[in-house]
């Protein structure tokens, strides 16, 4: 049987973990003020392990602590979150690139489902068909994108070269917001969908050079379709 303080510190592993996933696919957006009361609740737990999960998250620079408010999810400058890019850009290069060394059948069909998961959802952004919860499709279109990357990460099998990039990926990500989009937009999204697939041909002809260079150059896309998606709807990022 677990200790008290074993349970309390695996379920406050548990709660820290949620969080980040809502968090990273901009579920939870920047800004947002985390009560403990109300994840206490949320979560069917006691305020303890809450208290826990929020001291890690704000070691990982996820979240800050404010006085009298508590912890805030980070609002970063347009300079730090480039430059997390930027990190972010050289480490998948590499990652990718390795990926495309060791890749086998199984790697390769499971890397497939997920792309084609990926084109869906962009294509269902793009179509704006009404009635649809565009937050929540949008979360979901973000999680498809870093569910394509995870594959490459374990493909890769470079556990401190992940670890390194993921942090630099949960520094920022964006609220989960949907544009309501024109040609520039829609000619973004598309562009998004055609890099993972370009990456995706590089890793299945074995070519790491292609996959790095490809690779890295997607990232720095995402960063351009994610800062004009925040211009566009009035949430830019600080500059400075």
């Amino acid at each position: 049987m677990l200790s008290r303080v074993e349970q309390e510190t695996t379920k406050a592993d548990e709660i820290a973990f949620a969080i980040e996933e809502a968090i990273v696919s901009g579920e939870i957006g920047p800004g947002t003020v985390l009560r403990q009361e109300q994840l206490a609740s949320r979560y069917a737990v006691s305020r303890t392990p809450i208290r826990e999960a929020l001291r890690r998250l704000s070691a990982l620079g996820l979240l800050s602590f404010e006085a009298n408010r508590g912890f805030r999810v980070r609002t970063l400058s347009r300079d730090e979150v480039y430059e997390a890019f930027l990190l972010r850009a050289e480490l998948e290069s590499l990652v990718t690139s390795v990926a495309a060394e060791k890749r086998t059948a199984a790697d390769l069909a499971e890397l497939d489902a997920a792309q084609k998961r990926f084109s869906r959802l962009t294509r269902a952004l793009r179509a704006r068909e009404p009635g649809e919860d565009r937050r929540s499709l949008t979360v979901e279109w973000m999680q498809a994108n870093h569910g394509f990357h995870d594959i490459i990460y374990r493909i890769a099998d470079l556990p401190y070269v992940e670890s390194v990039a993921k942090n630099a990926r949960r520094t920022f990500t964006g609220p989960a917001v949907w544009a309501p989009g024109d040609e520039a937009i829609d000619e973004l999204y598309r562009g998004n969908e055609r890099q993972h697939q370009a990456i995706q041909a590089a890793i299945v002809a074995g070519s790491p050079a292609g996959a790095r260079e490809l690779a890295r150059s997607h990232v720095l896309a995402s960063f351009t379709l994610l800062e004009t998606i925040l211009e566009q709807v009035g949430v830019g990022l600080i500059r400075g």
